[in-house]
């Protein structure tokens, strides 16, 4: 009777783990086929740019993130004391609107970041950094007028 009893019992453990290792490997299954469908999403979502109709903050800790994320950027880098500055900040503003979902526009404060102006040689503002992919491709220093600085921009769409 006690083989029995001890046959049942090992029967009902084998039971137990070929369930558990079909559990396991089920909610694997269900993570990977979760994980695939987030990185189809994602995907989807990077091929369509971010609409940003205004400019966003920039400063020496997100600027890399940033031209990277977008396929083109124009970083205004102004100080808040420049009269030009001010000048074309309702401009760059414009610009943001009528190119949300193509360009992504930024401001960088130069006087409260050093790093980036120093990097790419910025010696007077306002200054607009273009940026492509990535790569630094352009460069507009003084203040222009609207057509001009969208002439210069629009090329790199």
């Amino acid at each position: 009777m006690k083989n029995a009893d001890a046959d049942v019992t090992a029967a009902d453990n084998t039971d137990d783990e070929l369930e558990r290792i079909k559990k396991k490997k089920l909610e694997e299954m269900i993570k990977e086929f979760q994980n695939k469908q987030n990185l189809k999403s994602l995907n989807k979502s990077e091929s369509k740019m971010e609409s940003i109709s205004k400019p966003i903050e920039i400063n020496d800790s997100n600027f890399g993130e940033i031209v990277k994320k977008y396929p083109v950027v124009v970083v205004d880098c102004w100080a808040e004391w420049c009269g030009p500055c001010r000048m074309i900040a309702p401009i760059v503003e414009e610009l943001a609107k009528d190119y949300a979902g193509k360009i992504v526009f930024g401001k960088l404060d130069v006087d409260n970041n050093h790093q980036i102006p120093a990097q790419y040689g910025i010696m007077g503002i306002p200054t607009l950094l273009i940026f492509k992919n990535g790569q630094n491709v352009d460069k507009i220093v003084g203040a222009a007028p609207k057509s001009m600085l969208e002439a210069k921009i629009k090329k790199y769409i």
